[in-house]
């Protein structure tokens, strides 16, 4: 059974949190961020940063925006969805993921490994379909197999 999917991204500027998630409706959920470290654009400098408070509860609608209208540079993030009438505990085993109402987990660690986990099976073969077709490098199913991470945290 997929557990999620890991891959490469360029380490680069840009909008690569809403290329990645292009597929998938995150309107529908609220999404906690650590407060990790990542960076909005302004002009040609890091800005402030993306994530602004150590912990961030952002409605679906405005992290949409934040990661489909803005350029950032992404070093790690922490990503994770929850059904809008539950903001849970923060995650941190995929048992805990599996017992939890969190339904996807997003993880950027170095400005290019990325790793997801999502319980919805169809989205997440449209998320390995998208990445894919935007030419992500080492891209590989996750299992329970060859999952090798302890923690669903980028620290």
């Amino acid at each position: 059974m997929e557990r999620g999917i890991s891959f490469e991204i360029p380490n680069k500027y840009g909008s690569l949190l809403g290329e990645i998630l292009k597929p998938f409706d995150s309107t529908k959920f609220i999404w906690r961020s650590g407060g990790e470290e990542s960076y909005l654009l302004k002009g040609d400098e890091l800005g402030e940063l993306l994530f602004k408070d150590e912990l961030n509860w952002m409605e679906g609608i405005h992290f949409k925006e934040l990661i489909e209208d803005n350029n950032y540079y992404l070093i790690f993030a922490d990503l994770k969805a929850y059904p809008k009438i539950n903001q849970g505990d923060d995650i941190k085993t995929y048992e805990d993921f599996l017992k939890s109402d969190c339904q996807f987990v997003l993880l950027v660690v170095d400005s290019t490994y990325v790793t997801i986990y999502c319980k919805d099976f169809e989205s997440l073969k449209s998320l390995y379909e998208n990445a894919k077709n935007k030419g992500f490098d080492n891209l590989q199913c996750i299992t329970i197999n060859n999952d090798t991470r302890a923690n669903l945290t980028v620290w």
